[in-house]
């Protein structure tokens, strides 16, 4: 599905964990390319259904694995480099357009799964800190990762200060004797 523009739909997803920390994966083929788990909309889907279809055959995750945070607004666009560009086909997708999701894990790590309905798009995973993707990311997507991790700041900043705050009312029932 290519919008009029060359533009496939797809979205991007941004999960963290309970420390903060976003989940950082690396695809398969071994030129040690590491990205957010990402995939096309399909024709009758919605972002949303497009989201937990791609969470699921990237990192094995469900609905009930996960929360929504937050999601960007508007289509945040890419362009593939020219080396990239399948001329043969028709019509031509000469990039993405992208609806991002910032998810909490709701699981423990390991309801993640590479390995699951389709063949696997990822081979290793990690958990870095939220800005880390920005520098590691391929750079001609590092524009539209700059802007999504922007929109969804706030909602990841407000998941940091509720982790802190749950974290430091631990420690002082535990300082109490509680």
């Amino acid at each position: 599905m290519i919008d009029a523009d060359g533009f496939r739909p797809n979205v991007g997803i941004i999960l963290t964990n309970r420390q903060g920390q976003v989940l950082w994966a690396r695809r398969v083929g071994g030129q040690d390319a590491w990205q957010f788990p990402q995939g096309g909309i399909q024709e009758n889907e919605d972002p949303e259904q497009a989201l937990f279809r791609e969470l699921h055959e990237e990192v094995g995750l469900t609905r009930k694995d996960v929360k929504i945070l937050a999601r960007t607004r508007g289509w945040l666009r890419y362009r593939l480099p020219r080396r990239l560009l399948r001329h043969g086909s028709n019509p031509l997708c000469i990039g993405q357009k992208q609806k991002w999701f910032l998810l909490q894990l709701e699981s423990d790590d390991e309801a993640i799964s590479l390995v699951n309905d389709g063949p696997a798009e990822f081979d290793h995973w990690r958990w870095v800190s939220y800005w880390y993707p920005l520098d590691q990311v391929v750079s001609f997507k590092r524009d539209v990762y700059r802007r999504a991790m922007k929109e969804l700041a706030m909602a990841h900043a407000e998941l940091e200060t509720r982790l802190s705050r749950h974290h430091s009312q631990r420690g002082a029932g535990h300082a109490m004797g509680g």
